[in-house]
């Protein structure tokens, strides 16, 4: 199993360098002058050319990604000029909500998908098979942000349940935290259970054709412990593949609903950031938003090693 991890983890240094590389040359091939923008129309090009130079920018491209990947490395994402702040610090005050968010909307995705999955596999065919696939189907076409917009209608306004806008930390209290979060959760993750369902109903459909599964109920084993587990045990590894796929697209999908729901996320941070040209900011969050997306795929990939020991043996 060490062996296997080591691999997986060496497998990513030429995906970095990549990552970098893309987040780097997106960002400095953009048009526009960032010294420019930054100060204005007024500004004269004296003004212009002495913040090109404190910034770096008057430097031969391949020259200001060393030194950016140099500070990188050690930790360094460089200093916001607007905010007047290190980017990591800045990251460390935006990422906390965009964490919460993702995490209860992933978490009502699961509650909802892995139930309708398995019953719409089970009741193949039937009216309520239907009835799941097509809500499904229904959830995977509406847009987050109409979702938000209606949830913010009916359960803020209509109904006032919820608050529609604002955010309170965890340290307000975990009940208040949650309360401000339900809404925009609810938005990202019903989205996610649709695709969820569907994946978890096409698996348990693979296995419970198979013989193993006849075998196991001509025992004369209870349903709930044929489906449970036997049928979704073997069927968890694609379920599993697109809960991390859902989940990455959680973080990086969160940018719309903060916005809509004034969440100060990641979202928010990078959306301040590109009206402001802020280069250092919006590097920073994407690797960092980058690194979070390839950490989870990294941990599916370990997971499945871990719940099915055939995989290391076929990598090998």
């Amino acid at each position: 199993m060490l062996a296997y991890v080591a691999k997986r983890l060496l497998s990513l240094i030429p995906v970095l360098f990549v990552v970098t590389l893309v987040i780097f040359l997106i960002i400095h091939i953009t048009p526009g002058d960032p010294a420019a923008t930054i100060l204005g129309l007024e500004a004269s090009p004296e003004e212009i050319r002495q913040l090109s130079h404190e910034l770096g920018l008057d430097r031969p491209i391949q020259e200001q990604y060393v030194h950016w990947i140099s500070n990188v490395v050690r930790g360094d994402l460089g200093d916001s000029i607007f905010m007047k702040q290190p980017v990591l610090q800045a990251i460390r005050e935006h990422i906390g909500p965009t964490f919460s968010l993702a995490v209860l909307a992933q978490l009502f995705a699961l509650i909802l998908s892995i139930p309708f999955g398995i019953i719409a596999a089970y009741k193949r065919g039937t009216f309520t098979d239907v009835t799941l696939m097509g809500l499904s189907l229904v959830g995977t076409a509406i847009p987050s942000f109409l979702l938000a917009l209606f949830f913010m209608l009916v359960i803020g306004v209509r109904l006032e349940w919820l608050p529609v806008a604002g955010y309170e930390p965890l340290s307000a209290g975990f009940w208040i935290h949650l309360h401000y979060l339900i809404l925009p959760a609810l938005s990202l993750g019903i989205i996610q259970a649709a695709l969820i369902t569907r994946m978890t109903r096409s698996s348990m459909l693979e296995v419970l054709n198979l013989n193993f599964i006849k075998t196991a109920r001509a025992k004369g084993l209870k349903e709930q412990k044929v489906l449970l587990k036997h049928a979704f045990r073997n069927a968890f590894l694609p379920i599993l593949t697109i809960v991390g796929q859902t989940f990455g697209s959680l973080v990086t999908g969160a940018v719309v609903v903060e916005s809509i729901f004034t969440i100060p996320g990641l979202g928010q941070l990078i959306l301040n950031s590109i009206v402001r040209r802020d280069f250092a900011v919006i590097q920073g969050v994407v690797l960092v938003v980058t690194l979070i997306v390839i950490g989870i795929n990294l941990i599916i990939d370990l997971l499945y090693g871990a719940v099915d020991p055939r995989v290391r043996l076929d990598r090998k």
